[in-house]
């Protein structure tokens, strides 16, 4: 990177937003010594910020981001006249349509209270670094190379992270620069970039904490006011930076078309109907120039079109399935059956029946699973059941589900998603409970809700924890009620079942699977004939080599399991001849 120190631009008085005809003059200033200036590039890892007003000359802000490296995404942020910069290139550039926010710092108010149960770091290791592209990854963002970064003595930026003080996850990630280091910028700003925070952490307040971090790290370096980009339509994104104290700033951003921002410039999200796990394949379909026609969108039904081939999908259920083979996943005794003749570990299981059977089918293995035979979601199930008065309860609280109910020898582990696509293991994920951490202020109850809202947040409603039997039950049975305060730091499972649509999360373990669980979760698919399924495995480790397969679902999620490439694959099964079109 270049750096410079520019010529005083138009001053503000603390405290007072600039206006647009402030960043015109201050760029008017600086057109005036065009010869004399340089124009100011920092590498970010992820793409570059063009720093607009350091630019004398339209044209060569212009061409400067027609010269993007593909696959990263270059910003040219604080450009007063964005219609002429466009006018070079309009079939190639576009307008961001972010707002610019901005503190001052002589407005902002501490917190009455630092993050509890995190701490805030820079990035040490490569391990680090792997797990901020993993944040980055969930949450659809263009990835970090630190091996490509302007160092900070010459301007560049810094990132920091959150770490849990007590697993050690890393749970969010912002980036920050120093506009003085950067560019000589005689009003002394900084800016934030790439904030993101896991949405599955049990910790609060995780984002707001990383701003104010930077924040207050700027201010003890001597900066005035923090700047920020935010799509214009992100509410609860704008809800935090309003209670900060951000006000929006009259200043513009162009950046390059891309596949990366494709729906910032052609629209509309097309798919917006449909939900995550059909959007994720949609998205990737168009990408490869496959046709996309929506034929339900409440149902999760589309058909992808390439050519003369044409296959319909329900999500990631689709024509390649048979009517057997889903059959034989819907009902989990035939599962379990037909598991069992390849020599596969299932659980021993009966139907449930009269109160004695049930009651002898208890006593023979201590604890019970009950479970609609022909469920899905986890509706109806019920874990760990030890006495025969609520084996009765669960087995009516599953009938309203179907009238055939599922009883199960209860084993503990690890729940185990393996996702097998073509007969090939895609992807393995620890799924855990639903679980919340107490802060010693607020009730159970008021915990489950809040966990609850940040899950829907994360998931585009996907995914709640629902105020039900086994939700109380679950708590009840670890001696607390709703009304009880949870002491600050602890947690507690709120569920026994670790679903996705019941506010259960995804942890990737896809490195970590033991040989003989790969190998049988692949034996399972062929056992069952289906091209695309999630096993559903129960393990006391996921590096070693013993287990249950309790489910096997024909309409496996293929969202929530970054970074693995679940759609690439499930597009590579359909349409082979785009595998590799970029």
């Amino acid at each position: 990177m270049t750096r410079h120190h520019h010529p005083d631009q138009h001053r503000l008085q603390r405290g007072q937003a600039p206006t647009y005809e402030s960043l015109r003059a201050g760029h008017a200033q600086m057109g005036d010594r065009a010869e004399a200036q340089n124009s100011v590039i920092v590498q970010c890892g992820w793409g570059r910020l063009l720093i607009g007003q350091t630019f004398a000359d339209y044209e060569v802000l212009a061409n400067t981001l027609l010269d993007e490296t593909p696959g990263e995404r270059d910003i040219a942020l604080y450009v007063a006249d964005p219609q002429v910069v466009l006018s070079y290139a309009p079939q190639h550039l576009f307008l961001d349509p972010s707002d610019t926010l901005r503190l001052w710092f002589s407005d902002y108010r501490p917190a009455r209270r630092g993050p509890r149960g995190f701490i805030i770091r820079p990035p040490q290791t490569i391990s680090d670094w792997t797990e901020i592209n993993n944040l980055y990854a969930s949450a659809k963002m263009v990835k970090v190379d630190p091996e490509r970064l302007t160092p900070r003595e010459e301007g560049g930026p810094s990132f920091w992270l959150a770490e849990d003080e007590d697993t050690g996850e890393i749970i969010g990630t912002v980036m920050g620069l120093n506009h003085a280091r950067a560019f000589g910028d005689p009003e002394k700003g900084s800016s934030l970039w790439c904030l993101a925070a896991a949405g599955q952490t049990l910790r609060a307040g995780v984002g707001e904490a990383l701003v104010r971090h930077l924040v207050e790290y700027y201010m003890s370096r001597g900066c005035h006011y923090l700047d920020l980009s935010v799509m214009h339509d992100n509410k609860q994104a704008k809800a935090l930076y309003r209670k900060l104290g951000f006000r929006k700033l009259r200043t513009f951003a162009i950046k390059r078309k891309n596949s990366i921002n494709q729906p910032l410039f052609i629209g509309p999200d097309t798919d917006r109907e449909l939900n995550p796990y059909a959007r994720i394949i949609t998205r990737e379909a168009r990408r490869r120039g496959i046709e996309v026609s929506i034929q339900d969108a409440e149902s999760g039904i589309f058909v992808l079109a390439q050519g003369a081939r044409r296959i319909r999908c329900r999500e990631s259920l689709c024509d390649l399935t048979s009517a057997v083979s889903m059959t034989l996943c819907q009902n989990k005794r035939m599962t379990h059956r037909a598991l069992q003749r390849l020599g596969l570990e299932t659980p021993r299981f009966q139907l449930a029946a009269d109160t004695a059977t049930n009651a002898a089918f208890l006593a023979e293995h201590g604890a019970l699973v009950v479970k609609p035979n022909n469920g899905e979601q986890g509706q109806g199930v019920a874990v760990d059941i030890r006495d025969p008065e609520a084996l009765e309860l669960a087995v009516e609280a599953a009938r309203r589900f179907d009238n055939q109910v599922l009883l199960e020898s209860y084993h503990p582990g690890d729940d185990l998603r393996v996702l097998v696509i073509n007969y090939e293991v895609v992807a393995a994920a620890i799924r855990r409970p639903a679980e919340i951490c107490g802060d010693g202020n607020r009730t159970i109850q008021e915990l489950i809700e809040r966990q609850s809202r940040r899950r829907q947040a994360s998931t585009d409603g996907e995914s709640r924890i629902p105020m039900d039997a086994e939700t109380r039950r679950t708590v009840e049975a670890q001696g607390f009620s709703y009304e009880d305060v949870l002491p600050a730091g602890q947690n507690l499972f709120v569920r026994r079942t670790a679903n996705l649509h019941t506010g259960g999360v995804l942890l990737d373990v896809t490195d970590q699977l033991h040989p003989r669980l790969r190998e049988d979760a692949v034996r399972a698919a062929r056992a069952l004939e289906i091209p695309v399924v999630g096993l559903d495995f129960l393990v006391p480790t996921v590096d070693g080599p013993d287990y249950v397969i309790i489910e096997a679902n024909e309409r496996p999620g293929l969202a929530n399991h970054e970074p693995q490439p679940t759609a690439e694959r499930f597009i590579d099964l359909l349409f082979p001849l785009s595998a590799n079109q970029p």
